[in-house]
């Protein structure tokens, strides 16, 4: 392991939620909870003011409703929160080649690789500059951990949060681990923390105290020599800049359980074009199509089939889906689907021995997607169909007012209101839902920009480095200069 913390891990601070309360001055110091908004929708992220009152993600939201009923709930903009991803992904190559992104909002980086730290004190400068960086460009909030190793990297910035820094200085990760929960160990799910308890170890000192041996006899080979290791503090995984993509899925959860097999079939299908369509968007193909099926009772069935070849074609991926649906008794109904596939490769092959083709009467057969068949999964929704759906949260245009966000909608009236991100709380005013005056419109940056910038133009802060050339030329001046 490094003897410096050269390894930063960055996670912004309730990032969808926080967000939504720079876009929405109204919102600013309130809960907000960004997610699902039907009977069966999930929380994504929850604002630290929700979070007071018991909400948290992966909650449904009916539950955060219950636990916070005055809290703002909105659809979440994932083109906003991409776009604002792309500009704190590239402050983190600014410092280093090797940037390693787990999400849209969480990354690990080797300042070492980039030059930009090389000891405690200057790895902590990066860090504080990075977080000066990530508000003067994007309004928000992130927290870092510094650490000599990946997984205290990633103890530090929960340690840091909210919008915090927090460096764990080499020769202290043991004192550090020892009293905290198993559960801080990467790999310590609710199963394994539960089966762990059992055996009478709650922390990480009673970890390393049970010795390897019995933790391979409790959790397996592969899995005890690995948290044992971690228990030390020992943790030599590198920072990978490239992620290969294993697999390309999409799901729908729906509303209300589906019991007609003929609709579940459909869903299916459709589900398989839009998997296809994600495919080709990456230029990749795979070999094994994959079908998720959750039941009305919560019990999850997956079936999968490979192929002769990698394809791309969307008759071959529906026909192996429908097969796939063939063996899954759907009695009872259906809250879930999804369709996937794996075994990635950046090519084609003619598959000679499939049996689907589509023919120009089932193209014709084809329903255009309404809006719960919109492109995109569930969670991901944004874009306006056809007939405008005013969910929540999503960005207006008057052409008297100018504008706006949806705060609502229902019985025929959608009520907006009109603000962006650098103005004060705007008022309230409410429109039919088919008033020629109201339409869709763009998400407005969080931080205005400069006069003549073209939209998606990513802007460096003033004086930042712009690359990993410049920050090792910085660094070997600033040795010279220690030198003299």
């Amino acid at each position: 392991m490094r003897t410096a913390p050269t390894i930063l891990h960055l996670d912004m601070d309730a990032f969808y939620a926080s967000a939504e309360q720079a876009a929405k001055p109204s919102l600013r110091g309130k809960a907000v909870v960004v997610g699902g908004l039907g009977p069966r929708g999930v929380v994504a992220t929850a604002s630290y003011e929700a979070r007071a009152f018991g909400v948290h993600s992966a909650m449904p939201m009916a539950q955060a409703r219950r636990l916070a009923p005055h809290a703002a709930c909105l659809v979440p903009r994932f083109g906003l929160y991409r776009e604002i991803s792309e500009q704190v992904m590239g402050l983190l190559r600014a410092l280093s080649p090797l940037v390693e992104p787990l999400s849209l909002d969480e990354a690990f980086v080797d300042l070492e690789a980039g030059g930009a730290a090389w000891d405690e004190e200057s790895a902590r400068l990066a860090g504080v500059k990075l977080r000066a960086d990530i508000r003067a460009v994007t309004g928000l909030t992130g927290s870092v951990g510094l650490a000599a190793s990946k997984m205290l990297a990633k103890i530090a910035s929960e340690r840091a949060k909210p919008d915090g820094l927090v460096l764990i200085r080499p020769g202290t990760e043991r004192a550090l681990l020892g009293p905290l929960s198993v559960r801080t160990l990467p790999g310590v799910g609710p199963a394994t923390g539960d089966h762990l308890r059992r055996a009478g170890i709650t922390t990480v000192d009673e970890i390393a105290e049970a010795g390897e041996d019995e933790l391979v006899r409790l959790l397996g080979k592969a899995h005890g020599h690995a948290l044992y290791a971690m228990a030390l503090a020992r943790d030599e995984r590198p920072v990978v800049a490239e992620r290969e993509t294993k697999s390309v899925s999409v799901e729908d959860t729906y509303d209300v359980d589906i019991h007609d097999r003929i609709r579940v079939g459909l869903e299916v299908q459709r589900l398989a074009d839009r998997c296809v369509r994600r495919l080709r968007e990456a230029g990749l193909s795979g070999r094994t199509i994959v079908l998720k099926v959750r039941r009305y009772d919560f019990s999850t069935l997956t079936r999968s089939e490979t192929l002769r070849g990698p394809t791309d074609d969307p008759a071959v991926v529906r026909e192996a889906a429908a097969r796939l649906l063939d063996s899954v008794d759907t009695t009872g109904g259906v809250r879930l689907l999804g369709v996937g596939v794996s075994g990635l490769a950046d090519y084609t092959q003619e598959d000679l021995f499939a049996q689907a083709h589509l023919s120009a009467g089932e193209a014709a057969a084809e329903e255009p997607l309404g809006p719960e068949g919109a492109d995109g999964p569930a969670e991901e929704q944004t874009a306006w169909p056809a007939e405008h759906v005013w969910r929540p949260g999503l960005d207006v245009r008057h052409a008297e007012y100018g504008p706006g966000w949806v705060q609502g909608s229902g019985l025929g009236r959608v009520t907006v209101r009109f603000e962006t991100p650098g103005s004060e709380p705007g008022r309230v005013r409410t429109f039919r839902t088919g008033d020629p005056a109201l339409e869709p419109a763009d998400p407005l940056p969080l931080v205005p920009r400069p006069p003549g910038d073209p939209p998606g133009t990513r802007r460096r802060p003033e004086g930042a480095e712009p690359g990993a050339a410049q920050n090792a030329a910085g660094v070997r001046s600033q040795n010279a200069a220690r030198a003299r």
